[in-house]
């Protein structure tokens, strides 16, 4: 009997995700053919389009394999399949061109160098041996090179580099691994490397391996030499040298701020830090983040030069994610080196990163001795990420950039076309629509016209590459702000602005996939937030959802005396703490102390008369006065310089002390007339400030008054939230905000809610500061908007 003959189908299917530079049309193109399929491949500006025609159960088959083992950097978010007539067709399989239409896709991040490139790298015999920009469909830049959509070649900062013949027949053979690798090159046919030497270096010039050669025996001598990566310049020097990362920090004008150190290998990076599993991983990942680690001290671990990061605990370190980065480590049998270089951003502190290689020259004359840069252009800086791993293994971001963008978020709300502009420090913009939101990359401070003109091309790069035409601007509520001064600027009609601890708060809400349905008890601690009363919130517990918030919560305020300048001194934040508490400036007090007479004096009459002494409720300002209490830091060099040493002191004594601090928990009422929504709880420091200085005249070490100080914040935190869910029923707790960057409080934290029964929401890949703020935004201004248009 003969068996019945098959008719043919033919199914077409749409793959959304990140499926444009990442191999998947070679994937698709071997699945099929392993089946016998025919039909086509292709990208679109909505992701990849499939059409297959065969037997139905091939068929099928091949729709069930399609997500079982997608590339290494693919992420499929959406599949859709539909029957179309079966057109007969028996050729083979085939790969087509790029459709042009509009739409939207998702581009990949930068990724680190993959073991097959890095083994073609160190291999005399391969045609990309020592290549410095060797890459494939599983590795190198994306987004720093990505010029338009649908990613191609000639929407590429490669497209001015034609393929030789030998790059050519990979790019277009399917089985190559390289096959529509978009950076695929060699060096016959791809960017060169250039040394460029400091006037009167005596030093010169430099091409290909010479330039890396020359760099690194600068690099060897104790020079600085500006390194153009993937999404910038760093500059970097000999982790090592005493006297070479002195003189970067001298000419950086990086005050006390830590420095990154790049360690040439995982082995290195063993000798520097103690490494835990899970920060292993991290360290190593295709991200290749900076990761803040646990510090070995000699004999136990490598003696670096003290000024990479004086009198932390920690240190931030990376390994190699370019080819040009482990070249310029060293291979086997290259002549010694430095293992270890300083790898901090190319720019004056507080600028944004240096991309334009004219531009680096100027710029960072004064600061290098040397640039080793390419002809390959950054089409959008991309600044390092930073993340700390978690005792339970979770990451906390701190910054988020290379690795991580334009990787998209998945929103629990759909949301209108809208731009959150962010804040003023630590700037991130946000693009959002419908249930995906896209981080730009890391910009720093808006203090300068630099900043601000990078903020605007960050912006126009995002929009193009999403597709995302943006019909709303959201901002913070600031009106000093130039974030809120730009979203504006942009025709966008009048922003929404959204109060910036509401904003923090939406964001962990956002990242958790909260629909808003239910309200969260937020703690927003941070530094600066622009209250609704005009005074400077920063010390928050709100009741709120994407709608709106109430304040149940705030630490007691205290004088800022003379603002921004205040901020740089924690010496008189300290005192103006004391005078609101009612305790005296007693002589030998380190705070006294460290201010002159004439400052003694000046701040007696501001604080008495109440002269350029805006209320602050911030905690970030309470942790830098306590730093200064406890003799640590009275003059701040940088952004949370005297928090971070507070935390460094009280990480000594942890696990010895058990003590706390106690905070006066009292009801508080608002003021007649203010705008603020009335009342709350008020956590008074006082008896804390008390308790601290009775036990400094006892002669308790500081680490321990710092550590008890830590643990009576996590518990007056803690007894809030259990008397707010008394109050209201809520269980559901979110810690948000940049004072939550701060390790010990965070676990204690946590560890205390968790311990009462409360849902506690920290922050993971999007950061607690404000580098996180602009997705709270696109939350509160979005969704309302989307809600009105329905």
């Amino acid at each position: 009997m003969t068996a019945p003959v098959t008719r043919p189908v033919r199914r077409r299917i749409t793959v959304r995700g990140t499926v444009q530079g990442v191999g998947f049309r070679p994937y698709v193109h071997r699945l099929a053919a392993g089946l016998a399929l025919t039909g086509f491949v292709s990208n679109t500006a909505d992701g990849v389009l499939i059409e297959v025609e065969g037997p139905p159960d091939d068929v099928d088959r091949f729709a069930r394999r399609l997500t079982e083992q997608p590339p290494p950097l693919a992420t499929v978010t959406g599949v859709g399949c539909e029957e179309v007539p079966a057109t007969g067709a028996t050729g083979p399989f085939t790969i087509r061109p790029t459709e042009r239409s509009p739409g939207r896709t998702q581009l990949p991040p930068d990724t680190a160098t993959c073991a097959d490139c890095l083994r073609e790298l160190a291999d005399p015999g391969d045609r990309r041996h020592r290549h410095p920009f060797v890459t494939c469909t599983h590795c190198g830049p994306r987004f720093t090179i990505a010029t338009g959509m649908p990613y191609d070649r000639p929407a590429t900062t490669m497209a001015g580099f034609p393929m030789c013949p030998a790059c050519a027949r990979e790019y277009g053979d399917p089985a190559d691994r390289r096959f529509h690798a978009q950076p695929v090159a060699c060096p016959g046919c791809g960017p060169r490397l250039a040394l460029v030497p400091a006037a009167g270096l005596g030093v010169r010039p430099a091409r290909d391996a010479e330039a890396l050669t020359t760099a690194r025996a600068l690099l060897a001598a104790g020079r600085i030499v500006a390194v153009k990566g993937v999404g910038g310049y760093h500059l970097a020097c000999d982790a090592t040298d005493a006297r070479a990362v002195a003189t970067l920090r001298r000419r950086k004008e990086r005050g006390g701020k830590a420095f990154a150190v790049m360690c040439a290998d995982l082995e290195t990076a063993r000798r520097v830090a103690v490494l835990s599993a899970a920060e292993r991983a991290a360290l190593t990942s295709a991200r290749r983040p900076i990761v803040l680690l646990r510090r070995r001290t000699p004999p136990d671990g490598v003696r670096l030069a003290d000024q990479v990061c004086p009198g932390s605990p920690h240190i931030g370190l990376l390994l190699p994610y370019t080819p040009v980065h482990t070249l310029l480590l060293g291979l086997p049998g290259d002549p010694p080196g430095p293992r270890l270089l300083v790898m901090t951003s190319g720019n004056r502190s507080g600028e944004p990163i240096v991309t334009d290689d004219a531009e680096a020259l100027t710029r960072l004359a004064g600061l290098a001795d040397a640039w080793l840069t390419h002809d390959r252009p950054i089409a959008s800086p991309c600044d390092d990420s930073l993340l700390r791993v978690r005792p339970d293994g979770t990451e906390q971001v701190l910054r988020r950039s290379r690795g991580y963008v334009p990787r998209p978020l998945r929103l629990p709300l759909a949301v209108r076309p809208t731009l959150a502009t962010g804040g003023d420090l630590k700037n991130a913009l946000c693009l959002g629509e419908g249930d995906q939101a896209w981080f730009g990359p890391h910009i720093g401070d808006l203090g300068d016209l630099a900043g601000l003109a990078a903020a605007e091309r960050a912006e126009r790069h995002l929009t193009l590459l999403t597709g995302v035409t943006p019909r709303l601007a959201a901002a913070d509520r600031h009106p000093g702000y130039h974030s809120t001064r730009r979203a504006a600027r942009l025709g966008l009609g009048e922003p929404v602005l959204v109060q910036h601890h509401h904003a923090h708060i939406a964001s962990a809400m956002a990242e958790h996939g909260l629909d808003g349905r239910t309200p969260v008890i937020g703690v927003a601690f941070d530094g600066t937030g622009y209250g609704d009363d005009g005074t400077v919130w920063g010390g928050e517990i709100l009741l709120a959802d994407y709608t709106g918030y109430r304040r149940l919560a705030r630490l007691a305020p205290a004088p800022l005396p003379g603002g921004d300048t205040g901020v740089a001194n924690p010496c008189r934040l300290a005192l103006a703490r004391l005078w609101a508490a009612g305790l005296p400036w007693e002589p030998g007090l380190p705070s006294v102390e460290a201010c002159t007479e004439t400052e003694l004096t000046v701040l007696r009459q501001q604080l008495t008369r109440g002269l350029a002494c805006v209320p602050t409720s911030g905690m970030g300002r309470l942790f830098d006065a306590v730093s200064s209490l406890v003799g640590l830091c009275h003059r701040a060099g940088y952004e949370a310089q005297a928090a971070l040493e507070l935390e460094a002191a009280a990480l000594k004594a942890w696990d010895a002390d058990q003590g706390a601090y106690p905070f006066a928990l009292t009801e508080w009422r608002r003021p007649a007339g203010r705008r603020s929504p009335a009342g709350g709880w008020e956590m008074n420091p006082a008896p804390a400030l008390r308790a601290l200085l009775r036990d400094r005249a006892r002669h308790t070490p500081v680490p321990v008054l710092a550590a008890r100080f830590h643990r009576g914040v996590a518990r007056a935190v803690a007894h809030l939230c259990r008397r707010t869910r008394a109050r209201t029923g809520l269980t559901t707790v979110a810690l948000t905000g940049g004072v939550f960057a701060n390790a010990l409080l965070e676990e204690e934290t946590a560890a205390l809610l968790t311990a009462a029964g409360l849902t506690v929401l920290r922050h993971g890949e999007v950061p607690p500061n404000d580098g996180g703020l602009a997705l709270g935004q696109l939350m509160v201004a979005g969704t309302a908007a989307h809600h009105e248009t329905e």
